[in-house]
């Protein structure tokens, strides 16, 4: 496999570990997502992961009053350091040395987030999955992924959805809906498209990082996506 790129930030949502349910996690969705990343580490490419928590909590549907905001989005980084765990099982059973780092302290179950520690291992073939979002709350895991990306220094955000690209309006909603191949971060914010949160987007247009937006469920996708091959749409 010949890559286009040295380094990339692959975003998972955490819906995509659940399956069709959408919902905890189902073995043969993480397999199949641990086997593609597996193949794309051995190829040489150096892959830091960052996964939401979606299949476990949402913090944007929860509505009860009681739960203030900070709590809420407390609760949705426990949940992407569960699916950072699982994920890392699954890769290290692949023979992938797969660290968890988190943006807060959890030890003993994961690493504090280190800059140079987790180069080390990438630059070593193993994988880094960064857990709890920014560490803070009223920050999305896209924006979470937009910032490990500049700070390992990633070629490519290669964001794995469940469509295959940016529409200009919803594909499940309008059989006319027009896929773009590439947009430029100031088209994706001026039009609202959702592709990621429009903090996300600024700081991958601050720091000049492409983001590849793909559909993880078509087989093979990953490896398409770090080949360069025309998949997706691709924002920069």
């Amino acid at each position: 496999m010949s890559s286009q790129y040295r380094r990339i930030l692959l975003k998972l949502s955490g819906e995509a570990l659940g399956g069709a349910a959408a919902f905890g996690l189902d073995p043969n969705a993480v397999s199949r997502i641990a086997d593609e990343t597996a193949e794309v580490i051995r190829s040489g490419v150096q892959v830091g992961i960052v996964v939401g928590g979606g299949n476990f909590f949402r913090g944007t549907e929860a509505s009860d009053p009681s739960l203030q905001r900070p709590t809420v989005d407390s609760m949705g980084m426990l949940a992407t350091v569960i699916n950072s765990l699982a994920l890392a099982d699954y890769l290290k059973a692949r023979d992938i040395d797969a660290q968890v780092m988190s943006a807060v302290g959890m030890a003993p179950l994961a690493q504090r987030f280190d800059r140079a520690r987790a180069l080390a291992v990438l630059e070593s073939g193993g994988a880094v999955i960064f857990g709890a979002g920014t560490g803070n709350p009223y920050f999305s895991t896209d924006t979470a992924a937009s910032l490990r990306a500049a700070e390992i220094g990633a070629d490519l955000v290669a964001k794995a959805t469940k469509v295959d690209g940016v529409y200009d309006r919803d594909p499940n909603k309008h059989a006319d809906a027009r896929r773009y191949e590439k947009i430029s971060y100031a088209e994706t914010l001026e039009k609202g498209l959702g592709v990621m949160d429009a903090t996300a987007v600024a700081l991958c247009r601050d720091n000049n990082l492409p983001v590849l937006v793909f559909n993880l469920n078509e087989a093979g996708s990953m490896g398409k996506a770090v080949r360069g091959e025309p998949i997706g749409t691709l924002m920069s």
